[in-house]
């Protein structure tokens, strides 16, 4: 079967000029599930691995924390598998894993959620695997979910954990609540888990972000997404980002003389995925050229679907008519300035933890005009602040810097 998702594939120019030299050009591939996909949805197998340390306690993110996740309970299906894991200095098994058919049990169940004691997360993620393990199942979503608002002990025993998990197909998604909470290391976890870290502001947010969170599995309905960008003879990959849903450096991985290939993992309906390669390519003389082929393998589990493949070719045209040079897609543009921007942040961050404020102070600035002119404007004021605050303390503020390095890599919207 076909369709089940679409491949678009756009460069940064319909025409380049005519030169004796190489030139760079950029190519977007975007990928996203078809409205064949739209009412199919991935069986979940997944554990809550919830923080009720003493600090859940403050504001009611406790009450908070119990609120979003009954109603993440009346998102999932009666055949889904849930298992619920609490921590505090020791694990508690909350809710063994089980298909979610009786939801007023399993609410009753998180009522049992009461905040106190130290922050022990490592056990709590060896008890939520081994949940998750009972069910664990090729076709189904196996997913550890991790909220937490403070530092845990025993760090490495965490990423141990995470890499534990990856290892038998179970992705970690690691969210943080609030500002007290080691960003590297649970940026760390999702990275070392295959999946994804979170930064959560407020506790009122907690249910939209699993309500996210839970509709993200759902969709997840595209599996082992695989591209592969096959180039003509004469050009040269130069950099590759995934641009969407999160913003990130792919660096050369995967790169080679003749080809970029790129493990996508899930594309998600409604969300799918995106990828900016940057290819050096050689002197023409005028004319249409096909410079290179992308080729998207995928799985779609739910339909029984295995090695299905959608291609494309991308085609530019080398001109004398600087006219015709001169003329940009405005879409792809702005995807290489929002990657300019977060390149940008990332540099400001990384100059700022090598104590290098006013180059750090420098970027923040920078990084704030570019956004506010593609109109991030939320985004663009956080970074004028923390400019400031580099500027006047020689630091950032524990909010502003999770921001940065959390939200900053959202800005692309694919569909638009």
């Amino acid at each position: 079967m076909a369709g089940e998702v679409q491949l678009s594939c756009a460069t940064h120019r319909e025409q380049v000029p005519v030169l004796t030299q190489p030139q760079l050009a950029y190519v977007l591939m975007e990928l996203m599930p078809t409205q064949v996909m739209a009412n199919v949805k991935m069986p979940l197998n997944f554990c809550f691995v919830l923080d009720q340390s003493g600090s859940m306690d403050d504001s009611d993110k406790i009450g908070q924390l119990r609120q979003a996740v009954q109603y993440a309970m009346d998102l999932v299906q009666p055949d889904d598998i849930v298992s619920i894991v609490a921590f505090s200095s020791t694990p508690k098994t909350l809710v063994s894993g089980q298909p979610a058919r009786d939801k007023v049990r399993l609410k009753e169940a998180v009522e049992r959620l009461r905040a106190g004691g130290g922050t022990q997360m490592a056990p709590a993620m060896r008890a939520g695997l081994s949940e998750v393990r009972k069910h664990l199942a090729p076709n189904r979503i196996n997913r550890l979910i991790i909220l937490t608002d403070g530092q845990t002990e025993h760090e490495p025993e965490c990423l141990r954990e995470a890499e534990a998990a990856a290892r038998e197909g179970v992705r970690v998604t690691a969210l943080g609540l609030g500002t007290d909470w080691n960003e590297d290391f649970l940026s760390q976890v999702g990275e070392r888990g295959t999946g994804e870290a979170g930064f959560i502001g407020q506790a009122q947010e907690i249910t939209r972000y699993f309500t996210e969170v839970v509709q993200a599995m759902q969709g997840a309905v595209v599996q082992n997404a695989r591209l592969t960008l096959r180039l003509a003879a004469g050009i040269t990959p130069r950099k590759v980002w995934r641009v969407a849903p999160l913003i990130s450096d792919l660096g050369v991985h995967g790169v080679s003389d003749r080809d970029v290939q790129v493990a996508l993992g899930e594309l998600v309906t409604n969300q799918g995925q995106g990828v900016l390669v940057e290819l050096l390519l050689p002197a023409r003389t005028e004319g249409r050229y096909r410079i290179a082929q992308a080729e998207l393998g995928y799985d779609v589990p739910a339909l029984g679907l295995t090695g299905e493949h959608a291609r494309a070719d991308i085609v530019i045209g080398f001109t004398n008519d600087p006219g015709l040079a001169a003329q940009v897609n405005p879409r792809v543009m702005n995807i290489i300035e929002k990657v300019s921007a977060f390149k940008l942040q990332t540099r400001a961050l990384r100059d700022a933890q090598a104590g290098d404020t006013q180059s750090a102070t420098k970027l923040l600035r920078q990084a704030a005009t570019m956004l506010l002119n593609q109109g991030e404007a939320d985004l663009a004021r956080t970074m004028r602040l923390e400019a400031e605050n580099l500027a006047q303390s020689g630091t950032l503020s524990q909010e502003g810097k999770k921001t940065i390095q959390f939200k900053g890599g959202k800005t692309v919207r694919l569909g638009g």
